[in-house]
């Protein structure tokens, strides 16, 4: 049986995951505390393995389990959200199971669809055998999100509780640019539901309304995080994706760092703040009735084609080649339709949500952050979505 490995020691044969993970913690930099299961530990010695690993880690800690497998985290395709990962997990046979589940996932339909997608060819998708799972303890996090470094700023978005709200584009979340050392741009959103660990692995719930329009952090938190993010990429060599939690000491954890895919749009423009979406009639000489909203341009380039609202797994069917995907959110189950679409638009989410990610790496262009757009572009026939500019147009 092939040992389990503490997190510190992970090398390159235990995924890009938990060798940048490893690596951080051996830095001395703030990565919770976790253990490696090899990808060539089979499913008789698995429970054996967990139950030793957890004696050492401690019992009564919840943990996060998270997929480490060959072909994500990588410098050109991140399989942002194309794994499973189980937050909240506790117990010998729920991380068993949770472990079984992040192995399956890479032969799921998201992953297979975004590894084609990214290769330009319908390539193998690994098998079992090529993940290697990491278990670390969860952070009971007060606020959490993701910062990307590079192009001499640090973007840091953050939501209340844990940072599934942000990756998931489950929020607007609050938005700070950093550079030189001080906090050049700050955006407040309105995060309206936040998940936090509950006995059942995690919950998601409303957010009170006196904290919804109120930055989740301080700037002095938001400096520290960009002070942390610097260190990374130059431990790591590049500007770097990395996820991050405060828990409720103020104490900073870094739960993930990957190379960023691709670079944030430099021309974006975002809506203004205020309840309501913003829209403006632009008149033309053929239409009077044109529609154009704003939102924040998450990946460039500028695609038309008919507006499709859908919204869950059951209307995927109605999704045509060159349709423009219109949507509340979108979670890592909806990836395939970004193979086919021309463009996305939805209403909640930010820059640095796995959907942008994923939509850059595509050189898909997306706006999102557009309040009410599958109501107003609801039969709205063609529409041109503008990812530089952050705008989705009507005829």
């Amino acid at each position: 049986m092939r040992a389990v490995v503490a997190l510190e020691r992970a090398t390159s044969e235990h995924g890009a995951k938990a060798t940048g993970l490893g690596a951080l913690r051996r830095a001395g930099l703030p990565v919770p505390d976790g253990f490696v299961l090899p990808a060539s530990l089979d499913h008789v010695d698995l429970r054996a393995a967990v139950d030793g690993a957890l004696d050492v880690l401690g019992r009564r800690s919840a943990v996060a389990v998270r997929s480490s497998a060959t072909d994500e985290d990588g410098p050109r395709a991140s399989a942002a959200g194309q794994y499973d990962t189980l937050l909240g997990v506790s117990g010998t046979d729920a991380v068993v199971e949770a472990v079984a589940a992040c192995r399956a996932s890479s032969t799921g339909p998201r992953a297979t669809a975004y590894r084609a997608a990214t290769s330009g060819t319908p390539a193998r998708a690994p098998s079992a055998a090529d993940v290697a799972v990491v278990v670390q303890r969860l952070v009971d996090a007060r606020a959490a999100g993701v910062l990307f470094t590079g192009d001499g700023r640090t973007v840091v978005e953050a939501s209340w509780g844990l940072g599934e709200s942000v990756v998931q584009g489950a929020v607007d979340p609050d938005r700070w640019t950093v550079a030189d050392g001080r906090v050049v741009e700050r955006r407040t959103g309105s995060k309206r539901t936040r998940v936090d660990r509950s006995p059942a692995g995690t919950t998601t719930r409303d957010v009170p309304p006196s904290d919804r329009d109120r930055p989740c952090l301080d700037d002095d938190i938001v400096l520290r995080l960009a002070a942390l993010g610097h260190r990374v990429a130059d431990l790591c060599g590049g500007p770097q994706d990395v996820e991050w939690a405060v828990d409720d000491a103020g104490t900073v954890w870094l739960l993930q760092a990957r190379p960023v895919t691709a670079a944030l749009p430099a021309g974006g423009r975002e809506r203004a703040s205020g309840p309501g979406p913003r829209a403006e009639r632009t008149p033309s000489p053929a239409h009077s009735d044109g529609v154009r909203l704003a939102g924040t341009g998450a990946s460039g380039g500028r695609a038309s084609g008919p507006a499709r609202v859908v919204r869950g797994p059951d209307d995927f069917g109605a999704v045509r080649p060159g349709d423009v995907l219109v949507c509340r959110e979108t979670d890592p189950a909806w990836t395939p339709l970004f193979g086919v679409v021309a463009a996305v638009v939805t209403e909640t989410g930010g820059l640095l949500s796995h959907a942008a990610i994923v939509a850059r790496e595509l050189r898909l262009p997306a706006v999102l952050g557009v309040p009410a757009a599958t109501a107003v572009l609801h039969d709205a026939g063609t529409v041109t979505v503008d990812g530089d500019a952050g705008t989705v147009a009507t005829a």
